[in-house]
């Protein structure tokens, strides 16, 4: 059986304070020897006090210090180690790929696509326990946003730094995304593994049905989420980050982007996955984790520990009977225990 403070800060300030409040007392204590010396000599002293001990004040001194160093020892919290345990984590790998191409800006959601994905997103973080999550962001190319990670503290930190500009290139190439995230996963382990487009589908540019049929024949469902509207919406240009107008075509038409939801279901639907159309009530992330949840979790780490068990208690009662008895002892001359005074000055 092993021990182990679990605060050790407490008992370096034992160590530190316990010494410093012995000199400390020692050099009070002949202090007033000192002064009552230099008042009158000491028979005078005892008829003047005859009531007062010089010894009892040390004793009280004792008894608070080792009342204070077992205060100090159970807030270090001693703790015995009884048993192995293995905690183990079960869950899945997933990959969300985040459209970033600037149709993703058009405001058919509030406040626009793209904005709306991320608190979807984020949201969904929020919720996560054991699954490992990874972020892709892809326009006319694929980049790795988050590895694939437990840290979700990480991934809300990446996820806020994501915008349009991120990807240099224009375009949707879901197909590449899709790609990009298979080469993402670690298949050497056995979890069940998805990935989520989230995009509005729109200017498509390579074979995504055929990209999502090959993650089926690597065991990874594809599932997508549409954003936007068939209606569509203009699509706003910033300048300084304001408002400045509407993109237009090569004839001064406003260009309206509108979700290619025809397509996204082909992509589900070869990718043996699910499509859900977001709305500014419900992004469909929660409705795809639904159906994610229903697979499989399967072990992707474990570790051994050793479970301790806090024994401060003990300390901490002892202490407070120290204290309460302290408080009791009274400062009376009680007998024999004044015959010898160890803080007296010696002439």
């Amino acid at each position: 059986m092993s021990f182990r403070f679990e605060h050790i800060i407490f008992l370096w300030s034992l160590l530190a304070l316990i010494p410093l409040m012995i000199i400390v007392f020692i050099f009070i204590q002949r202090w007033k020897n000192k002064r009552l010396k230099q008042l009158t000599n000491q028979q005078v002293i005892k008829r003047l006090m005859p009531n007062v001990s010089f010894t009892l004040p040390i004793v009280k001194f004792i008894v608070l210090s080792f009342a204070f160093i077992f205060l100090l020892l159970g807030l270090a919290n001693l703790q015995y180690g009884t048993t192995m345990e293995e905690a183990k984590k079960e869950g899945v790998d997933l990959m969300i790929a985040l459209d970033v191409s600037n149709s993703m800006l058009a405001e058919d959601l509030s406040p626009n696509r793209l904005d709306r994905a991320k608190r979807a997103i984020y949201q969904l973080i929020e919720k996560l326990q054991n699954d490992r999550l990874g972020i892709i962001v892809f326009a006319g190319e694929s980049y790795v946003q988050l590895p694939i990670t437990t840290d979700y503290s990480s991934a809300k930190l990446f996820l806020e730094t994501i915008g349009t500009d991120i990807v240099p290139t224009q375009g949707t190439a879901i197909g590449s995304a899709i790609d990009l995230a298979m080469e993402s996963f670690d298949f050497e382990t056995t979890t069940s593994k998805a990935i989520i487009v989230i995009t509005d589908g729109e200017n498509h540019e390579d074979d995504a049905i055929s990209s999502a049929q090959k993650a089926v024949e690597m065991e990874v469902s594809v599932h997508t989420i549409g954003m936007g509207s068939e209606q569509g919406a203009p699509l706003p240009i910033y300048k300084m980050g304001k408002q400045v107008g509407f993109r237009t075509d090569n004839t001064g038409n406003t260009v309206v982007s509108k979700l290619d939801e025809t397509m996204l279901k082909k992509i589900a639907s070869a990718g043996n996955g699910s499509y859900v159309r977001a709305t500014n009530a419900n992004a469909g992330l929660g409705i795809i984790m639904d159906e994610i949840g229903k697979m499989e979790k399967k072990e992707f780490d474990s570790k051994v520990f050793k479970n301790y068990e806090s024994r401060f208690q003990i300390f901490l009662l002892i202490a407070l009977f120290l204290l309460v008895l302290e408080f009791f002892i009274s400062t009376r001359r009680s007998g024999k225990l004044d015959r010898v005074n160890l803080f007296e000055v010696k002439k």
